[in-house]
């Protein structure tokens, strides 16, 4: 779970919803799933201090677990596999930390995807038409468009066995490959990934409107 964030503003994961830090809910999703073993954070060196205060002063307890974070996902995510003690055949998720609403069943989901498929990513279906476009000095000018059934907008956990993810992950650094999401490295190295239905909900928190809305989801529970 990434939680690096900007040195001169609060991180978005440290902003609360309904009075509670947008990362301590995160970490409470997936602490609620029994199969859950553990949970690692990677978290900036300037940063760890203030996690680990969030993380004892809700009590997450032993399972959650620090690693420090990198300049960037790859980097960050990178660090926390090369930490892990795992088996080949063991199960890791990797989920954004302004994220706050994943549930429980989503990640329970998520986790049989991948006992059958090897890897699994959650997607939302995409509900708009979508067109693809060349970009152009003057704007951008629509090139195609791909039926939506053929789309789904990435979100998060995404995850694969152990010993996928980390060759994954070997291969893209030996090759200098800067991927987006996890799913385009293991899409990379030859391995398919499967989609588990993600919802609305599970929104990543990007501006501060986005606080408004999740309370506003929040408060339809």
């Amino acid at each position: 779970m990434a939680a690096g964030g900007s040195t001169t503003v609060a991180p978005k994961q440290f902003l609360e919803i309904g009075g509670v830090p947008i990362l301590i809910r995160s970490l409470r999703a997936f602490l609620a799933v029994p199969r859950v073993d553990a949970v690692c954070v990677a978290v900036r060196a300037n940063e760890r201090e203030r996690v680990e205060a969030q993380v004892a002063e809700y009590n997450m307890g032993a399972r959650v677990h620090m690693v420090e974070g990198g300049d960037n996902r790859q980097e960050s995510v990178g660090n926390a596999l090369a930490a892990l003690q795992c088996e080949d055949d063991d199960i890791v998720l990797v989920h954004d930390a302004v994220r706050p609403l994943i549930d429980p069943a989503t990640i329970e989901r998520t986790i049989d995807a991948i006992e059958r498929h090897g890897a699994a990513i959650v997607g939302l279906p995409a509900v708009d038409t979508i067109k693809q476009v060349e970009r152009t000095a003057d704007g951008a000018i629509v090139t195609a468009t791909i039926p939506r059934e053929r789309v789904v907008h990435a979100q998060t956990p995404q995850g694969a066995l152990y010993g996928l993810m980390r060759r994954a992950f070997i291969e893209a650094e030996a090759d200098e490959f800067s991927g987006t999401d996890e799913a385009s490295l293991l899409e990379r190295a030859g391995i398919e990934v499967a989609v588990v239905p993600g919802s609305a909900r599970n929104f990543k928190i990007t501006q501060p409107g986005d606080i408004e809305l999740a309370e506003f989801y929040l408060g339809g529970d």
